[in-house]
């Protein structure tokens, strides 16, 4: 507008300025810092991943490829990439398996988001439209899937071998899927329908011997030797007893000081003393035990050398100090109840067993109670390793094949591995974007080639060709096997069904859902304020 002399220029009434460009500049930054949490892992996806060596400040080292334990020890102050590592662990809670695979989606659908705001599209509509896909690939999903009865061990043994083979122990997976199986199935809850406790497993590692050695024990272990050199270490036809009292001189509630000044006096402090532990003792050796627990104590010692010494007398084997944490398991493996005063040791709060023993195990001892009548429904594993490094990392891969099998307990259905459930969702959800109308055609085909993220970066940590390998899937996927997916020790695409390569559809739908629930709270946040804390 020309202004002429004598005009007045006119100023645009009641429109403020407006800055639009910072929260695209915030919702950019968040991407970015998410994206580069999935590619700092991306890697380590798959049977041929690869691991991370993560070094603690004090020094303590971890070798893994599992993505939770990887993002928990991970530095990340970026709020939006913690965002992602909280998503790594919803998925560890909710499934136990496919922590890496969950970030890897939520960084491809974050990728897809980035071009769909360039595009000019609402961060409001990408977020709702990424909401109907996810419950339109779940539908998808479910199809696929193939229902499996908790009586068909083989193929539950096939889906916890599949967790295995990503893991360093890969090649142990035919010994130790078995044992998860067992374990699980021994402490599933027949009553109540799909629940599995797995406090009920214990994992006890003991250094030494190769991973080969791991057993499942259906019994109860204690991590300590029995206490006592005299006594016995192995006890058949047990009688078992825990306390929660200790067995030693009494002290005072407060720091006092009792000053003796003569021998008399002393003599007598020390008659007491022995005359209120021998008291103890023949109240055990009255009640029948021939094996007691003690619970630790922190005040004083559980167990006083004078009492061991009575004890070893009695021929009663002791291991002392075990932990109040791990006192509920015991109970429930003996179905006892822990015993606080004397007057109740009495025969009939004693467990019975038909056999407690020490064993040697590597350069360890412990003492491992087996036979025991009516036992509860716990189990114990003895995860043996030649290092603490390799004793870890198959802890912590012991611990995802149970959780894989917790899953198929939880949702009786398996699907294929090997990337066949996301290019078959991807190749479906691009062909229902056809039948959309705006908005909604874009997200839905975007979010479709997201998907092929897992299978190209399967492809890739293989050493395969990504393009080639999705192509060829997705033509095979075309022609109607839904089933095929990327074989990684053939280098080619197979049947993946066929080759025994399942994972529980939970694992999947679990993924799906809680990574575009991710995404979209990322995309909701245009903005970040700091406190005045």
């Amino acid at each position: 507008m020309v202004v002429k002399p004598g005009m007045t220029a006119m100023k645009p009434q009641g429109q403020a300025y407006k800055d639009k460009s910072k929260p695209a500049d915030i919702r950019l930054s968040n991407i970015n810092a998410a994206k580069a949490v999935s590619d700092a892992i991306r890697t380590s996806l798959g049977p041929r991943g690869m691991d991370k060596m993560i070094q603690a400040s004090n020094g303590e080292v971890t070798i893994t490829n599992d993505g939770a334990t990887i993002l928990k020890q991970m530095n990340v102050i970026h709020p939006a990439a913690k965002m992602l590592v909280e998503l790594s662990r919803a998925q560890d809670v909710e499934a136990g398996d496919g922590t890496t695979s969950v970030v890897v989606v939520a960084g491809a659908l974050l990728e897809a988001v980035e071009k769909l705001l360039q595009m000019g599209i609402h961060p409001t509509a990408i977020s709702e439209a990424f909401q109907r896909c996810s419950a339109k690939a779940v539908e998808i999903l479910t199809e696929m899937s193939r229902p499996v009865e908790l009586n068909d061990r083989e193929s539950l043994v096939k889906s916890a071998s599949t967790s295995l083979n990503s893991k360093v122990v890969s090649q142990h997976s035919s010994m130790l899927a078995p044992i998860a199986v067992d374990a699980v199935l021994k402490v599933t809850e027949s009553h109540a329908q799909g629940s599995v406790d797995l406090k009920n497993i214990k994992i006890i590692r003991s250094l030494g011997g190769t991973i080969e050695d791991t057993e499942l024990i259906d019994g109860l272990v204690f991590t300590q030797r029995s206490s006592g050199i005299n006594g016995p270490k192995r006890v058949e036809k047990a009688k078992i007893g825990l306390i929660q009292f200790c067995i030693s001189a009494p002290k005072t509630d407060m720091d006092h000081s009792v000053i003796v000044s003569d021998y008399a006096a002393m003599d007598r402090v020390l008659k007491e003393e022995r005359a209120y532990i021998l008291n103890i003792v023949k109240q055990i050796k009255k009640s029948g035990c021939n094996v007691l627990l003690v619970q630790k104590s922190i005040l004083r010692d559980a167990v006083s050398d004078l009492a061991q010494h009575f004890l070893d007398k009695i021929k009663v084997m002791v291991v002392k100090d075990i932990e109040r944490e791990d006192i509920e398991f015991v109970c429930k493996t003996l179905r006892c109840r822990p015993v606080a005063s004397l007057d109740h040791f009495v025969a009939e709060n004693l467990v019975n067993a038909d056999l407690v023993e020490e064993v040697a195990s590597g350069s360890t001892k412990f003492v491992k109670v087996t036979g025991i009548q009516n036992m509860g429904q716990t189990v114990s594993i003895v995860v043996r390793g030649s290092n603490k490094l390799v004793l870890e990392e198959a802890d912590r891969s012991l611990h995802d094949a149970l959780c894989v099998v917790r899953c198929l307990v939880k949702k009786r259905a398996l699907i294929a591995g090997g990337g066949a459930p996301e290019i078959e969702m991807a190749l479906q959800l691009a062909a229902y974007a056809q039948t959309l109308q705006g908005v909604d055609a874009y997200c839905f085909r975007a979010f479709a080639n997201a998907l092929e993220v897992i299978p190209s970066t399967l492809a890739e940590n293989a050493g395969l060709n990504p393009i080639a390998t999705v192509t060829e899937l997705r033509n095979r996927h075309a022609q109607g096997e839904k089933n095929a997916g990327i074989n990684v020790r053939k280098g080619a695409i197979t049947d993946i069904l066929a080759e025994n390569v399942v994972q529980p559809l939970l694992v999947s739908i679990s993924s799906i859902t809680l990574a575009s629930e991710t995404v979209r709270s990322i995309l909701k946040i245009d903005d970040i304020v700091n406190t005045m804390q």
